[in-house]
């Protein structure tokens, strides 16, 4: 069974940065890795996503540039760098793992417990 632990979220100023890992069990070694965020009344959406060998990355075009997704050399451990956060990237986001490198929610069957990610403005 693949689990999923996030870390890293909490409260920040607008313009800060953030780290946020997702930890997963050896199962997700040789899969892609992905992350989405939820805020508030809204839908679930696809953030950024890495492949199993890290070297595809995707990202959602409001944090291309600002955010950037990567991989530790075990490959079990998934990180998102949040640069220059704004108050719009307020939400939970959640860590996932796929079979299929992809931005679709469909295309991942295992989710973390979510992490809040909190910036005032």
């Amino acid at each position: 069974q693949v689990q999923l632990v996030e870390s890293g979220g909490g409260l920040v100023q607008a313009g800060g940065s953030l780290r946020l890992s997702c930890t997963g069990s050896a199962l997700t070694f040789f899969k892609p890795m992905a992350w989405f965020r939820q805020a508030p009344g809204k839908e679930r959406k696809f953030v950024a996503a890495i492949s199993w060998s890290g070297d595809r990355t995707y990202y959602e075009d409001s944090v291309r540039g600002r955010f950037t997704i990567s991989r530790a050399d075990r490959k079990n451990v998934a990180y998102l760098q949040m640069n220059i956060l704004k108050p719009e990237d307020t939400a939970v986001y959640y860590c996932a793992v796929g079979d299929s490198f992809g931005s679709s929610q469909g295309q991942y069957s295992y989710w973390g417990q979510g992490t809040q990610v909190t910036v005032s403005s």
